[in-house]
């Protein structure tokens, strides 16, 4: 080996190692570290166990959160009045029970005597109070609209009402009373989402900015703590004595590294430092995808989850719907999912993914790499905006930092460039700047994934009600789509229902203001000595689950 190489090599073991100490992994093995893979304890009294997470998330504040990577904190040092076991379905949290009005449209909640974790009692106020502050249209809550089916969150939200005339009412500090618009067969499983979740009044109503770092400020109420927070670098939890279940919680202290690679993070698991990867924190790299399949040791399980492209409709190309089809139609998504991505994904050929009870059959809105249609979609395009040669055609495809999104990028970016000789762009940006370009509208088209906020095919359509919804991010809306939309919320019947969100999903394909690319499966490897570290459907890991043998 000549003296550059040696030097190179040395420098990127040293760097490599800055890596891991700056995760918290650095240094030796501390006596209670649960990463061996012998399937024992490791003797101590404490439990811990390591995680990663792709990047700093955006905000712990349960009411700005927005994406996969807050929620997976939130929802575990956090608690709604209810929580959602292995399949999903809501369970008693901080409600210890409830009645359902004969008519479906009033819930009242019991709460249970429990405690935040500065000692204050939890209260029905304190979920009043966080349900209606982020209704506030003030507080620019993006997913302000998950509240709309209780009766005058919408008006209140779009500016048309009061929070007084919001069907949140704390009847006392154990009852909390809530009166829907129409029946919502899913409520109870909206009642356990991040959005849903409570937050201390008192303390929040002292210090406008609690959330923004670990303290005495930062107070929950779910099995663990929020005990450090090194921004950009790392997280831990730590378990809650004090809260209500804290017997059944096995696992005392959650260390989450920030490391934005996923072959760092595959590194670090075959290296004993890490105990999981998977959904809903980091990714397996794609890389080592077939290592993992071939010891046997890759769990695949179909997740309610779409990969889709965004079209921004403000931008001149991608306003027109022909060349949005034309782009949609020329991917090969069997050929991405058997040589890119590798985990056994469905192609996505409509709205909803086919895990979705109702929504289990194609509905035939289009075909997997329909070329044919592609050219003629392309062509009609080109002659509306008076483009004589597709050369002339050239797009940005935007994406936050990853080794996955970007080799899904480099394939469509070839499709699209081999079957419809149009020329693109990748573009990449960490995932705060990233997911700022998408709120602006600073972008052509972007990718993005949606999970399941519950088990209903109305959570993948309702994000594109309005051009307002915060989730939307394309600028598209239709009124037809929205009426639509509207009748499967006011219908009891549920085939009516059903029906309605079908005609509705018809709609949005053919105008396709987003390219479905696959429907999502989680994949994951966990060390032997772990149990129940596994996602629910909608892609949720409620630690409190998890047990350490």
């Amino acid at each position: 080996m000549n003296k550059n190489k040696k030097f190179l090599l040395l420098t990127v073991l040293a760097v490599f190692s800055l890596v891991l100490a700056a995760c918290g992994f650095g240094g030796e093995k501390s006596e209670n570290s649960s990463s061996s893979d012998d399937g024992k304890d490791s003797g101590s009294k404490t439990k811990e166990i390591n995680l990663a997470i792709a990047s700093e998330p955006p905000s712990l504040n349960p009411g700005l959160a927005e994406d996969t990577t807050s929620s997976a904190i939130l929802i575990n040092i956090f608690e709604g009045l209810t929580v959602s076991d292995a399949n999903g379905d809501p369970t008693p949290g901080m409600a210890e029970n409830w009645e359902m009005s004969d008519d479906k449209k009033t819930y009242t909640f019991h709460l249970r005597d429990a405690k935040w974790s500065n000692g204050d009692s939890v209260v029905a106020g304190d979920f009043e109070y966080a349900w209606k502050w982020a209704l506030n249209p003030e507080n620019l809550s993006a997913y302000a609209s998950i509240f709309y089916p209780i009766k005058g969150a919408q008006a209140y939200n779009e500016g048309n009402g009061s929070a007084d005339g919001v069907g949140i009412k704390a009847e006392d500090d154990k009852t909390l009373v809530v009166t829907l618009e129409n029946p919502t067969p899913y409520f109870l499983e909206l009642t356990g989402f991040k959005t849903y979740l409570p937050v201390n009044q008192k303390v929040t109503e002292a210090n406008k900015e609690w959330y923004a770092d670990a303290g005495k400020d930062y107070v929950t109420n779910g099995p663990y703590t929020l005990g450090d927070w090194k921004h950009s670098d790392s997280i831990v939890l730590t378990k809650n004595e004090d809260y209500w279940d804290a017997s059944n919680v096995d696992i005392d202290t959650v260390n989450i590294a920030m490391i934005e690679k996923e072959s760092v993070v595959a590194t670090n698991y075959k290296a004993g430092k890490l105990d999981y990867i998977g959904a809903p924190f980091q990714t397996v790299d794609l890389n080592v995808i077939d290592e993992f399949k071939k010891d046997k040791s890759l769990r695949i399980k179909d997740q309610a989850s779409i990969y889709w492209y965004k079209f921004n409709t403000k931008d001149k190309i991608m306003a027109n719907a022909n060349i949005r089809k034309a782009l949609t139609l020329a991917i090969d998504r069997q050929t991405l999912i058997d040589n890119v991505t590798k985990g056994e994904q469905k192609p996505a050929t409509g709205m909803v993914p086919v895990v979705i009870p109702g929504f289990e059959n194609d509905r035939g809105y289009m075909k997997d790499n329909d070329v044919d249609g592609a050219k003629a979609a392309l062509e009609a395009g080109m002659k509306e905006l008076g483009i004589k040669d597709p050369k002339d055609i050239k797009v940005n495809i935007s994406f936050n930092t990853s080794e996955a999104h970007a080799a899904i990028a480099q394939y469509i970016q070839e499709e699209w460039s081999k079957k419809l000789g149009i020329s693109s762009q990748l573009d990449n940006s960490e995932w705060q700047v990233y997911i700022d370009k998408l709120k602006t509208g600073d972008y052509q088209i972007g990718r993005m994934g949606w999970v399941a906020d519950y088990k209903d095919p109305y959570t993948f359509l309702e994000t594109f009600d309005t051009a307002k919804n915060g989730n939307n991010q394309t600028g598209w809306e239709n009124a037809q789509y929205k009426g639509l939309l509207n009748k499967a919320v006011a219908e009891v019947d549920e085939a009516k229902r059903m029906d309605y969100l079908k005609q509705a999903e018809a709609i949005i394909m053919k105008e396709l203001p987003v390219a479905p690319i696959y429907y999502y499966t989680n994949l994951s490897v966990v060390k032997k000595n772990i149990e129940n570290l596994d996602p629910n459907p909608t892609g949720d890991i409620h630690l409190k689950y998890v047990k350490m043998k």
